[in-house]
């Protein structure tokens, strides 16, 4: 659970919620569902226009990552991988095989797997790169659907905005309707600009940092397996792998 996730939703929430009650306002009145109909939905139609359905379907199965990402191991995985390194210069790849088959990391099991079975370093680099570069732009492009988001909510909020006007203007000699309307305007505003600098925009930026440590994950175990299939001395490999360890 990222709690830093978590206590930002709150502060900004708390913020804007309180200084709002501050200046004697009431939070009722920021509850309008129609208004939140027209932002949201409009908002999920928009890009759900303009993304294939691979997309979208990918970028709402990322949302959880921004509360429950699960950490990369980097120290843990690259201590892993200087002990296979030992592991092969004294046994063989084939010392290997038994931590290839339980591996529970697709990335990892398939990059080891593929050195247990001799693949040269060259092909192995090549082919885990290609994997890495492909798994990258397909998260990034999941990712995106929340900027997409971000920039259409307070588009469609002032839509939602000029609605309401059209609805207060056409009961302006009934003062309740006409008050409906307007409120309307002026929340569909809120809701726009709101949502976009408070979920969707933080959101995608989230998503998009999780994938860029994802792929830096991945390139250390490359970098790991790869100078394992060299043949390289493991000191070695924990010296290259400890320029991965940024935390």
């Amino acid at each position: 659970m990222d709690k830093l996730a978590f206590a930002g939703f709150a502060v900004a929430i708390i913020a804007v919620a309180g200084g709002f009650v501050m200046e004697g306002g009431s939070l009722t009145t920021l509850l309008h569902l129609p208004a939140f109909f027209i932002v949201v939905g409009g908002t999920i139609g928009a890009v759900m226009l303009q993304t294939p359905s691979a997309q979208f379907k990918q970028g709402f199965k990322m949302l959880p990552w921004v509360f429950w990402a699960q950490p990369n191991k980097v120290a843990h995985t690259a201590q892993r991988i200087v002990n296979w390194g030992t592991a092969a210069r004294g046994s063989g790849f084939l010392a290997l095989e038994d931590d290839a088959l339980s591996e529970q990391d697709e990335f990892l099991h398939r990059g080891l797997n593929m050195l247990v079975d001799g693949v040269e370093p060259s092909v192995l680099q090549d082919t885990l790169d290609a994997e890495l570069s492909l798994e990258h732009e397909r998260l990034m492009r999941g990712a995106s659907i929340f900027d997409a988001m971000g920039g259409y909510s307070p588009t469609i909020g002032i839509i939602g905005a000029v609605l309401g006007l059209i609805q207060a203007l056409a009961h302006i000699s009934e003062p309740q309707l006409l008050g409906m309307g307007i409120a309307t305007a002026f929340v569909a505003t809120i809701y726009g600009v709101g949502f976009a600098n408070f979920f969707f925009l933080p959101i995608g930026k989230k998503l998009k940092n999780l994938v860029e440590q994802r792929s830096l994950y991945n390139e250390l175990i490359i970098e790991g397996l790869v100078s394992i299939a060299h043949g390289e001395n493991p000191y070695n490999i924990e010296r290259k792998l400890a320029a991965y360890q940024l935390d």
